[in-house]
């Protein structure tokens, strides 16, 4: 009998493609990886099938030849970017599906908050700008303060909050440039703003089945997210909200996959809780973003990525409850510039209820801080009997670090225009 194989479609550089593929080697399933990059530190990218994400027809139609030589039983995407392809991929083969259309719903800011309007989920007054169009006559239906969006970008690239008409036209601006390099002219052209809803916020992880939510944890995010920028940094999970408002969350977010079209496959949503009401601020059709999923261990110690290949490939999935409380800190990029060192890492790591510090830019690398950048500089991992000392150990791993950041000289040729 053949092993279990699986089409993993994933941008080159993705921070989710290792661990997906050592969920496929403690499974025994064999995973290709599909990709559109010639590039990459891990073997199985450069040695995978080459994809042009750019190109979908030409690249079902790849898909479709090397299945036809090596069946393929499950096909799953690990970041936003690809979500549309592999539901299209996955179609295309006969094999199970979220339609393309959720997919796409689920990667675009303004379809997704049209789409949750028309459904009767709570959402923020929203509209779409025109960056070509007349952006102080546009501005004339928006509540301030509001938050200016790409349409389809993750990791909080681009996001930014906005206090007055002055800062909308200066931050639309800014935001053109952002979206310069987005795949399609309505990317490019469109952005979305929507109102700002103060309050707590929270993650959820799930795994949909046939329609049926299963929350996975839910995410406190301890620090408070009010603007200018969004970078994210503490999540502590098991949530210390009470039992009512987890109740509220769980039921918005169902309600949110259900008005999207999304029956099957993993879920990570952010809401905000806000005047005793749960609002689903983002829902995309994949993991936790980042290498944030390696610290959830459920049952017999099965990882996120394991659960999402067991429940792709039709295999029992035995528990789906935390083993203990855990946190990460994503470590933001603090300055735009070259990295020198990160000072204090060994410190961190000595922290009761620390597992590992992972650095993961070099020193010499140019930084970019939000909202032009969309990285984080690394993650503290920690797990502890409860979620104040996960939190606790987190914020004291954090004051040890210290990030050198040097300034980013570039040299003009001699006679060039200042």
């Amino acid at each position: 009998m053949r092993p279990r194989r699986c089409l993993l479609i994933a941008p080159p550089h993705s921070y989710r493609i290792a661990a997906y593929l050592a969920a496929a080697d403690r499974l025994g399933v064999e995973l290709l990886v599909a990709s559109d990059g010639e590039h990459s530190l891990i073997p199985q990218v450069a040695g995978g099938l080459r994809i042009p994400f750019d190109a979908p027809e030409r690249a079902l139609r790849i898909v479709r030849e090397d299945a036809s030589r090596r069946p393929i039983d499950a096909v799953l995407a690990t970041d936003d970017s690809t979500v549309e392809l592999a539901s299209r991929a996955a179609a295309a083969l006969g094999l199970a599906h979220n339609s393309p259309d959720a997919a796409r719903i689920a990667r675009r800011k303004d379809l997704a908050r049209a789409r949750l309007a028309e459904a009767g989920v709570p959402v923020p007054a929203f509209r779409r700008l025109d960056l070509e169009g007349d952006l102080r006559a546009q501005s004339s239906a928006l509540h301030f303060p509001c938050v200016l969006k790409p349409l389809a970008m993750s990791a909080s690239r681009g996001v930014m909050r906005i206090d007055n008409q002055g800062e909308l036209i200066t931050g639309c601006r800014r935001l053109a440039r952002i979206v310069a390099d987005q795949r399609t002219p309505e990317e490019r052209r469109f952005v979305l703003a929507e109102d700002f809803i103060a309050g707590r916020e929270v993650a959820v992880e799930g795994l949909l089945d046939d329609d049926l939510l299963n929350v996975l944890a839910v995410f406190d995010k301890p620090d408070p997210l009010d603007g200018p920028y969004f970078e994210e940094t503490y999540y502590v999970t098991p949530s210390r909200l009470s039992g009512a408002t987890l109740a509220r969350v769980r039921r918005r977010v169902a309600q949110a996959c259900a008005a999207y079209g999304l029956h099957n496959g993993p879920v990570h949503a952010e809401v905000r809780i806000s005047a005793q009401e749960a609002w689903v601020v983002e829902l995309a059709a994949r993991t936790i973003g980042g290498d944030c999923a390696r610290l959830l261990r459920f049952g017999a110690g099965e990882g996120l990525e394991e659960l999402v290949l067991r429940q792709a490939l039709g295999l029992a999935i035995e528990s789906r409850t935390l083993r203990d409380a855990a946190g990460v800190l994503m470590l933001p990029i603090p300055a735009a510039g070259t990295l020198r060192r990160v000072e204090g890492v060994m410190a961190a790591r000595a922290v009761p209820g620390i597992e590992d510090v992972v650095i993961a830019v070099r020193e010499g690398y140019e930084l970019l801080p939000l909202p032009e950048g969309g990285s984080y500089l690394g993650f503290v991992f920690a797990r502890a009997a409860t979620p104040e000392e996960v939190e606790a150990a987190l914020r004291a791993a954090d004051a040890r670090i210290n990030v050198v950041v040097a300034p980013m000289w570039r040299l003009r040729p001699a006679g060039a225009a200042s």
